[in-house]
């Protein structure tokens, strides 16, 4: 099937599509009503469909004949672990484990709170609320307690399921404690908390709540699949809001199998039997679609990492793990591959292994910048493809769709819309932009399946956040534009556009060019106050190990490159050095906390920073402001 015939026949009728994809479902009841036009513009994928996504993942793979291939692998450079568990080994660790929860009270649309470290007990645990129909909420470990608090008040779990620490690099951090604490601030309260405990600190448990995972397994009966409705929740993830209460996005049984089978095969290029590797952590919404319920629902062999790009034991921990377990696709963000290109900017320790079996790599999760992009093509020999998703889509709106023929990818754009999904660009107004016009990234109603169509007990704020803005389409929070032969660019959010003296400039643009400089490693451009012109860019710089150029010859460079790219009217005349930028845990760099910081403004560090100690550093360089270096 070809990419533009696809993509045509999902926006010309989008029923008639995707009625065809949702025949590659196991059904228990196929759906004879693919597609509901609801009052309020959100929509129903699939509504009389009964199915089950544990089964799916886990029973359905085993009557296929898959019952002795790897269904996970688990590697842990951080404590020297490492497991493998066959499909039919992972079906009934997963059955007992859900007659665990059975047992304990759990019924199907109770709501479940995970908050465990990448262990395979976590992916276990998410397949075992799917098996009976409770609703899962993934947290991920170590979110400070209060954060945690508000998100048990929020879901209201009959049962919480934690570990007694989470590892990084050579550092213990305990979870017991932040949950005790998350329970004393919380409103609610589950009835019990199922702890598993790892040999690097034992958690003491409160008699009467608190349950051994390990003894209260011992004697548990496995159960069966459930049979759920399409409309179903699967679970609840937790994002940013503006308001300071996280929103609730919800995923749809129905909805998020049909889409996940046909991204990992048509995007991803997937089959039964290949080993895909998600770097990720099942507390964001890559660990749900590409760790757990993704490619175990299309046959392949998911590897499950406890681990960092770097220090465990180097910069060529990724390599080691393609070659041990012959990894097919790779997914991961940017910023772990600019971690290891600082660390081994030639590709030395690289070069010791063999990446023979691995196809292509896609990143995502935040811009890949052109130097990035290019460096790892270089050292890799492989094909590197930037996509672009959300945690509200669940799966990509934009990539390269390498199962497709005549698919295409281009540097420097985040690639083409994936079928079923019509991005447009709007101006302010809402009217809609020509090629080369870069305004608000949207994408024309209906989402496709998968998507998130409400929030969790709150669907007027989902009506108000994605639906409002511009009424026939959901507002993505992304600005860019397209060019002529459909090509998406994103910018950065609508707020990383800054105003120098009426002119709407890009700092994504700007960001792109400065990580193009040899001696950086990474970088953050933001927009700071200017009494005259409004606003001004400003670029933080990380500098590669051991780069040989001055702060004063750095500017110099710098100015000359944008004014080249993007002329004199973008004011680029302010750079700073920094050790560090401020991000989040999953790699993403907080922005907008970075322009409070330069502009004076009161900010709360939020609690998804990964290390406050960085705050610091950053106001100290940014004190110095406007002087340049």
């Amino acid at each position: 099937m070809s990419y533009q015939h696809s993509y045509a026949h999902s926006i010309a009728d989008p029923a008639a599509f995707w009625a065809e994809q949702a025949r590659s479902i196991a059904w228990y009841r196929a759906p004879a009503i693919t597609l509901q036009d609801n009052a309020d513009g959100t929509h129903r994928w699939f509504g009389d469909g009964r199915l089950n996504s544990c089964y799916l993942a886990l029973d359905h793979q085993i009557e296929q004949g898959r019952g002795q291939q790897l269904a996970l692998v688990y590697d842990s450079p951080v404590t020297g672990a490492q497991q493998a568990y066959t499909y039919l080994e992972l079906r009934d660790e997963v059955a007992r484990l859900a007659g665990l929860l059975s047992q304990l009270g759990v019924k199907k649309g109770d709501g479940v709170i995970i908050y465990m470290p990448m262990v395979p007990q976590a992916a276990m645990a998410m397949l075992a609320c799917a098996r009976i129909g409770a609703v899962h909420s993934v947290v991920f470990g170590g979110f400070a307690a209060n954060e945690l608090a508000l998100r048990i008040d929020d879901a209201r779990p009959t049962l919480l399921l934690t570990a007694s620490c989470g590892l990084e690099f050579d550092r213990v951090i305990e979870y017991k404690p932040l949950v005790d604490r998350a329970l004393q601030l919380a409103q609610h309260q589950p009835r019990h908390v199922l702890v598993l405990q790892r040999p690097q600190a034992q958690a003491p448990l409160q008699p009467g709540r608190d349950l051994d995972w390990a003894e209260a397994l011992v004697g548990a009966v496995p159960v069966a699949p459930v049979v759920l409705d399409a409309g179903d929740p699967l679970y609840i993830m937790y994002t940013s809001g503006t308001t300071g209460k996280p929103k609730g996005i919800v995923r749809e049984n129905g909805g998020n199998a049909v889409a996940l089978r046909y991204a990992m095969h048509n995007i991803y290029g997937m089959q039964p039997g290949d080993v895909w590797w998600g770097i990720s952590d099942v507390g964001w919404v890559v660990g749900h679609s590409l760790i757990v319920y993704g490619p175990l629902m299309c046959g392949c062999t998911t590897v499950f990492y406890e681990g960092k790009p770097i220090r465990t034991p180097d910069a060529a921990a990724y390599w080691r793990v393609v070659q041990q377990y012959k990894v097919n696709g790779l997914f991961c963000a940017p910023t772990a591959m600019r971690a290891i290109r600082k660390e081994d900017p030639e590709g030395e320790l690289l070069g010791q292994y063999d990446l023979s079996s691995l196809r292509q790599l896609f990143l995502a999760g935040e811009k890949l910048d052109s130097s990035t992009h290019q460096w790892l093509e270089r050292v890799t020999g492989k094909p590197v493809h930037d996509h672009w998703w959300q945690t509200e889509t669940g799966w990509p709106v934009t990539a390269p769709c390498v199962g497709l023929e005549g698919s295409a990818a281009r540097p420097g754009s985040s690639n083409r819309a994936v079928p079923g999904y019509h991005v447009r660009v709007l101006d302010d107004e809402g009217h809609l932009l020509g090629t080369h016009q870069q305004g608000a990234i949207v994408i024309a109603l209906p989402l496709p399946p998968g998507c998130s169509q409400t929030l969790w007990g709150d669907h007027d704020r989902y009506l108000q956040a994605y639906l409002h803005t511009y009424p026939g389409y959901y507002h993505t929070g992304d600005g860019g534009f397209l060019d002529d032969d459909g090509f998406v660019y994103i910018m950065g959010r609508t707020d990383d556009v800054i105003n120098v003296s009426g002119h709407r400039l890009s700092t994504g643009e700007m960001e792109d060019l400065v990580a193009r400089h040899a001696a950086v490693a990474e970088c953050a451009v933001i927009g700071v106050h200017d009494d005259i012109k409004g606003q001004v860019p400003l670029a933080l710089v990380v500098l590669k190990d051991g780069a040989g150029t001055t702060e004063a010859q750095l500017l110099a460079d710098l100015v000359a490159r944008v004014r080249e790219e993007i002329g004199a009217l973008a004011c680029f005349n302010r750079v700073r050095l920094v050790r560090r930028l401020p991000k989040t845990r999953s790699g993403k760099i907080l922005r907008a906390l970075l322009r409070k910081i330069a502009d004076g403004q009161a900010y709360i560090p939020p609690s998804t920073l990964d290390d406050p100690a960085v705050l610091q550093e950053i106001e100290t360089v940014l004190a110095e402001l406007p002087k340049a270096v």
